[in-house]
């Protein structure tokens, strides 16, 4: 936990920035933003989600936060979604996430939240970006839950493969490990 590990100069500005988030005065949001700049690189996701689960932020301000934020705010908003949001109404902030480029902002879209809330196909679709992309399927929440008996995800690895193979490209080192998943559950 950052705490344990943060020099007493950052535990100091967490400990000040969470009371403000826990309060909800008007700054912490600025505190949520500045989190990197004053907690280090290594800190700032974890610093922003303790603020975040802090403010108890609503969907509204989730979605303000993550649309008006850089990349590092929007992957803390993707980071703090199980904790803050038990239904489904943050699904568009993972959804955009799932749209762009960003490899940290995919792989921090495919925690426990999308798990529990995207669909099987758009799941799938996700799961293949990862393949393509290069993240590692280990960044997955309920990878071996949510892919097991998958005969649809089966279909699109084993043509994802054979496209690859076709075109003399390599065959992403997850797949067949996802693909393995994908075997029906054997009958006890």
């Amino acid at each position: 936990m950052l705490t344990g590990t943060a020099t007493a100069t950052i535990r100091a500005w967490l400990d000040s920035a969470l009371a403000e988030a826990s309060a909800r005065t008007s700054g912490w949001e600025e505190r949520f933003v500045t989190a990197g700049r004053h907690c280090g690189h290594e800190h700032a996701d974890e610093a922003r989600t303790l603020l975040l689960r802090a403010a108890e932020a609503d969907p509204d301000t989730l979605t303000r936060l993550y649309h008006h934020g850089a990349t590092a705010e929007r992957r803390a908003v993707l980071l703090a979604l199980p904790a803050l949001v038990t239904g489904p109404e943050a699904l568009p902030l993972v959804e955009d996430a799932l749209r762009t480029h960003d490899t940290t902002l995919l792989a921090a879209a495919l925690g426990p939240y999308a798990a529990t809330h995207l669909t099987p196909h758009t799941w799938r679709h996700a799961l293949l970006k990862c393949l393509f992309t290069g993240v590692p399927v280990t960044v997955v929440a309920g990878l071996a839950e949510r892919a097991a008996g998958d005969t649809e995800l089966a279909r699109m690895l084993t043509d994802h493969a054979a496209e690859r193979t076709a075109a003399g490209r390599d065959v992403p080192a997850d797949l067949p490990r996802v693909l393995a998943l994908t075997a029906p559950a054997e009958e006890s």
